[in-house]
């Protein structure tokens, strides 16, 4: 007799015969969709397979949750992406949850997808489950042939950054401190996928109040001319924008 078909007087008494394996088991996992700015443009992480299934594909990194280690979901999408990449990043949010029959062929699969942005650093790898963790250009990662469903799940991270960059400060997640407005304009440009009028950007920038001034200096990289450089003030990550940029003033 299963747990369903029992009658139980209490919950103490129902949790104590309670057994999970009376009912249908599922893959659960996470899987990480992290971007960075390269020479200004959008690259997003990739870990090649090193087993079955999907052995020798790109995907992204990610894999099952472990009871004993991960106390919620947001730990497991952490410790997935580090042990696949040797990556870390310190804005990393929620994005969907994908689940069928057919994304996985060892069964029923279900995936939260999570999104994780931070300045260009290498990778090192550190699980032998992957050939390798490699930065892609975003738009060279689209035509690649991925692994499950992973393509249409980072397209989907993709549209968060696109849309969430209009009206909050995700870019500034991307560059290394100290940085110039000029690099914070281009970094919103590219994640938005357009242009921004340069006054009318940093005019809300500044008034916002979001960055200090940290001194003089040539832009990441020691080209250009000397500008002012910026750091992020304590708090600024949590502000969002009355109206999207590109918008009418």
């Amino acid at each position: 007799m299963t747990t369903q078909q029992k009658k139980y007087t209490s919950e103490k008494e129902y949790l104590k015969g309670y057994d999970i394996k009376d009912y249908d088991s599922f893959l659960v996992t996470v899987d990480v969709s992290i971007f960075t700015l390269v020479d200004n443009e959008l690259h997003v992480l990739l870990v090649k397979r090193g087993d079955y299934p999907q052995k020798g594909k790109w995907a992204l990194p990610g894999g099952f949750i472990q009871q004993g280690k991960d106390k919620n979901l947001h730990d497991a999408a952490l410790r997935k992406l580090l042990e696949k990449t040797g990556v870390k990043t310190f804005h990393l949010e929620q994005v969907s949850t994908f689940g069928d029959a057919k994304r996985d062929p060892r069964g029923w699969s279900i995936s939260t997808l999570y999104m994780g942005l931070i300045p260009h650093v290498p990778t090192a790898e550190t699980s032998d489950s992957i050939e390798e963790a490699k930065w892609w250009p975003y738009e060279e990662a689209l035509r690649k042939k991925m692994a499950y469903d992973h393509k249409k799940l980072m397209q989907e991270a993709r549209e968060r950054l696109k849309a969430k960059s209009g009206y909050t400060v995700l870019p500034m997640y991307l560059l290394k401190a100290p940085f110039t407005l000029t690099q914070l304009q281009q970094a919103f440009e590219e994640l938005m996928d357009t242009t921004i009028e340069k006054k009318s950007f940093r005019r809300r920038i500044q008034a916002a109040d979001l960055l200090e001034e940290v001194g003089e200096g040539l832009p990441e990289g020691g080209r250009g001319r000397m500008a002012a450089l910026f750091k992020p003030k304590k708090g600024s990550c949590r502000h969002a924008f009355v109206r999207r940029f590109g918008s009418e003033e």
